[in-house]
């Protein structure tokens, strides 16, 4: 039961073609996932970035559901998860930025807020009120053919309880919110293991509201330079002061661990009982794909605290601090 997934558009859909023979094998779960959403009930998806909590995205009661499911608040909108670019446009109003954003990167971890141009298919609470909706098309197998079987739109914040790291293998994802579900489909572990990156595509130049696997240098070689959050903020998920936290305190840029600490090394050298190397080789993918499952493994430790060694800022470590000063309770 289990697919990857892949960090741009070519990527993913080379990992959609790869998985077209598992998927053929599992039509009766898809099936019964895809009727489980359609009766209101919750559903745990993998994809390419996080397990995901998903609900009817039309439906207030089953997006509810999800908010309550998690212990989520209520101004934090959700992203609207659909099979393919034709179904976004019905959705959203998607200009020639946003077009050329979705060619290059979905599917895939990119999430694109846009304004919205049809409020019945992702309701109200789903996006927080807002006047805007944050889409994108998820490049997991698993994912892409329960979207496919559901036909509309389905929100699936990650799958964790609120606040928590970010569920990245089935067993995690169950731990936290399998209780709430319906249905559950294991995609084995996350190819990305960070959530999207999400851009917004509004009135002048595009804003990266969220780092992810998609890259500001990738952003810009498509639509130039980027501004910052700002007041578009408040349109993007993951943008709480404390998000993506263990239970034991998060300590960053430490170059050595505490006595009762655990410690996320990153590159070669480090090692001991409570050690846990994000990355030996320094690799920031690798990094990306174990920083939650790591958080979870030093926590179950006990730890006095979680200790993290420096990360470099370029690239992909740009998503990776971000989520780790969030950890901290520090607004990235």
């Amino acid at each position: 039961m289990g697919v990857d997934g892949s960090d741009r558009g070519e990527g993913a859909g080379q990992l959609l073609a790869d998985g077209e023979a598992q998927i053929s094998l599992r039509q009766a779960e898809i099936a019964a996932a895809a009727d489980a959403l359609r009766a209101g009930g919750l559903v745990l998806l993998p994809t390419e970035t996080v397990y995901g909590l998903g609900a009817d995205a039309a439906n207030p009661a089953a997006v509810a559901a999800i908010f309550e499911a998690k212990g989520r608040p209520r101004f934090n909108p959700l992203i609207a998860h659909v099979a393919d670019l034709e179904t976004a446009a019905r959705i959203a109003q998607l200009d020639d930025r946003a077009y050329a954003l979705a060619r290059a990167f979905w599917p895939g971890p990119l999430t694109i807020v846009a304004p919205i141009r049809d409020a019945n298919a992702v309701c109200d609470l789903a996006r927080a009120g807002l006047d805007t909706v944050a889409i994108r098309v998820p490049g997991h197998p698993v994912s892409h053919a329960v979207l496919e079987a559901f036909g509309g739109a389905v929100v699936a914040p990650s799958a964790n309880r609120s606040g928590r790291p970010s569920p990245t293998t089935f067993a995690d994802a169950v731990a936290e919110t399998g209780d709430k579900a319906a249905a559950a489909l294991d995609g084995g572990p996350c190819a990305v293991g960070l959530e999207s990156t999400v851009v917004s595509v509004l009135e002048g130049q595009p804003r990266l509201l969220r780092p992810g696997a998609v890259t500001r240098v990738q952003l810009q070689q498509i639509v130039g330079p980027l501004a910052e959050a700002d007041d578009d903020a408040k349109r993007s998920p993951g943008r709480l002061a404390l998000h993506y936290a263990p239970d034991a305190p998060v300590r960053i840029n430490a170059k050595a661990p505490e006595a009762g600490e655990a410690y996320l090394a990153f590159g070669g050298g480090a090692g001991g009982e409570r050690v846990f190397n994000l990355s030996p080789t320094g690799d920031l993918a690798e990094a990306a794909a174990n920083l939650f499952s790591f958080l979870r493994a030093a926590d179950r430790t006990k730890p006095s605290a979680i200790a993290v060694a420096p990360i470099p800022e370029d690239g992909l470590g740009e998503a990776i601090n971000d989520r780790l000063r969030r950890a901290a309770g520090f607004i990235g």
